[in-house]
């Protein structure tokens, strides 16, 4: 995840963003760089690789002045160069930090590029600094630039903004990516995580989706997404510089959850090579050894599997299998040598996991790793690791490193099917074009928490309930099931909705929970009719569905509403509200939602 940093006070700002970058290193980059004004201008300093090669270039060219703005990055538009690497300053008036995606951003570079704007670099958000410059010119400042920026852009994002000719002035905003103000006597600082302003602050104030602010020494003026002045709450921040915080939120899930869109964001950033192009990290010549793919994993991972061998099949044409990795290699399986295994883990530590790759890799098959720590037994095992940059995930139920693993997955889908011809290059790009719209769309899920807090409070009374879904949401009705079990200790299970008649049906009783995933796909009528013969049977029906769909469902007890999309995105996005509602349920049950009784983060034993 990439980190942002700000600072108005009045020691040297150079000194104080390093050293608060540095406490962000643990989310993981390629690049740094820092802006501060100073005698009525930006000294600009940027470098690939990591801190030390920044503080290098930055002691080579000290830099004074006591505001400025700082940022690590991952590479999501552009490759890993100096050019593209943050702050990016337009027309030497203003500079800006983002994280996060614009999804609109190709048509504003174009707009602007005709209005005759020059770009420097590849990225994004290079976009952001030239609305701001554009909003300058035409006299717009604080609250009124802001609002003509946000007007213009859309996607998940954070971001933080200095002019030149307001040099004791920052701008900030943000929508589906975290942002935190501290305050102090005279001095206020901004970062993505208050962990990283511990050493000079604990007052912390989080914006929500949607805020914009306007910063100066010791005051922060706030307005929520339709204008209006916003009281966030000044909170005396936990965190201390060797501990991640939980920002606010009641628990690390809670705050996992809604990290999702920058996890997203970042695990595609590893997905795409220095032109813009969807590899998932994979030459051609890796591509060409894939005849069949083994996944190999446990839990929630495995689920990631089942989803990523829906993909895989449809839309690149290989054959998947994907195995529980404690059973695999006491089965003594039937080895395809020409075939690859794919370990998938959040923690790369997991032993079943490790076991089965080590039994993989003696049969001859090339080993492949999905993980979220780079330096783990499983990373350091195998040929080529796929990673996800989820960041470091506190709470045991995965949230956020499961949509980084479904993120890597479905890259690998559209890379195999473009390479084997499966997919057109126009269908890949178009592909493409969706997965990065995911952050966005995430971001807008996240908000329907209005709609599953009444529904939760329900459901806590429950005993028991069923999960139902079809195709790619089969194996995420499975998943978001295993979250209920887990979290609140109702029994859960998932199944197929064409397999109800097969037996499951026989559990349906008066009041029993029946939790559908439905979209608007072919299968929808089908799996509307198994809905209406549970509702007959005295079920309580909960859907979590796409609008159009949803105007359908017309019978449900309960309905959680998302916005239309490609239904090949389905379970990106639905995960998020079979998150929030196992979250909430275990929430008003009382139980313990990041340490579950029995549970453990990583499974180290057999």
């Amino acid at each position: 995840m990439c980190g942002i940093v700000g600072y108005i006070g009045t020691e040297t700002a150079s000194d104080i963003i390093i050293d608060t970058l540095r406490r962000l290193e643990y989310r993981g980059y390629d690049s740094a760089g820092i802006v501060t004004i100073d005698s009525g201008q930006f000294h600009l300093c940027r470098a690939v690789g990591k801190l030390k090669q920044l503080e290098a270039a930055l002691s080579a060219c000290p830099q004074n002045g006591h505001i400025g703005i700082g940022h690590t990055r991952w590479a999501t538009h552009g490759g890993v160069t100096e050019a593209n690497a943050h702050p990016h300053v337009a027309d030497d008036k203003v500079a800006i930090v983002h994280n996060g995606i614009i999804e609109n951003y190709r048509q504003l570079k174009d707009e602007l590029v005709a209005e005759g704007c020059s770009f420097a670099s590849e990225t994004d958000s290079e976009v952001l600094a030239h609305l701001f410059a554009q909003a300058a010119d035409n006299g717009l400042t604080g609250k009124d630039a802001l609002q003509h920026v946000m007007a213009r852009i859309s996607g998940a994002f954070a971001l933080a903004a200095i002019f030149v000719e307001e040099p004791d002035t920052m701008l900030v905003a943000r929508n589906a990516s975290p942002l935190a103000i501290g305050m102090a006597d005279g001095v206020i600082c901004v970062a993505s995580d208050a962990a990283a302003m511990a050493h000079l602050t604990r007052t912390v104030i989080y914006l929500k989706d949607g805020d914009i602010g306007v910063l100066r020494p010791g005051s922060a003026e706030i307005w929520d997404k339709s204008g209006m002045p916003a009281n966030r709450e000044l909170i005396v921040s936990s965190a201390s510089p060797i501990m991640v915080d939980k920002g606010g939120y009641r628990h690390f899930m809670e705050k996992e959850i809604h990290e999702q869109p920058d996890a997203i964001a970042n695990t595609l950033s590893a997905m795409i090579d220095g032109t813009g192009r969807l590899t998932a990290g994979m030459s051609d010549v890796d591509c060409d050894r894939i005849s069949h793919i083994v996944i190999l994993a446990a839990g929630t991972s495995a689920y990631a599997g089942e989803i990523g061998r829906y993909w895989i099949e449809q839309l690149a044409g290989i054959a998947v299998t994907v195995e529980n990795a404690s059973e695999y290699r006491y089965r003594h399986p039937a080895i395809q040598r020409d075939g690859v295994a794919i370990a998938i883990s959040q923690s790369g530590e997991s032993l079943d996991t490790l076991m089965a790759l080590r039994y993989a890799a003696e049969q001859g098959l090339k080993t492949y790793a999905i993980v979220n720590v780079e330096e783990s037994s499983i990373a350091r095992e195998v040929d080529t690791v796929l990673p996800t940059r989820a960041g470091a995930e506190i709470g045991v139920a995965s949230t956020k490193a499961f949509t980084a693993q479904l993120t890597v997955l479905l890259s690998l889908a559209i890379r195999l099917g473009r390479h084997h011809g499966r997919l057109s290059d126009d269908k890949a790009e178009a592909l493409t074009t969706l997965l990065r719209s995911v952050p966005g769309a995430v971001g807008q899920a996240i908000n329907q928490t209005e709609q599953i807090r009444p529904i939760a409070a329900e459901l806590k009374r429950a005993t028991s309930c069923l999960f139902l879904g079809r195709g790619r949401l089969y194996p995420l009705a499975l998943e978001a099931a295993l979250k209920l079990k887990e979290l609140s200790y109702i029994h859960a299970e998932g199944f197929a909705a064409g397999e109800m008649k097969h037996g499951p049906i026989a559990l349906i009783e008066e009041g029993l929970p029946v939790i559908c995933l439905v979209d608007n796909d072919p299968l929808s009528e089908k799996t509307l009719s198994n809905l209406k013969e549970a509702q007959a049977r005295g079920a309580t029906i909960i859907t979590i569905a796409s609008q159009t769909i949803s105007e359908e469902i017309d019978f449900a007890d309960h309905n959680i509403v998302i916005n239309d999309y490609d239904p090949v995105l389905s379970p990106l996005i639905m995960a998020v509200p079979a998150q929030l509602l196992a979250y909430y349920t275990a929430f008003e049950k009382g139980t313990d939602v990041d340490q579950p009784r029995n549970l453990a983060k990583s499974v180290t034993v057999e």
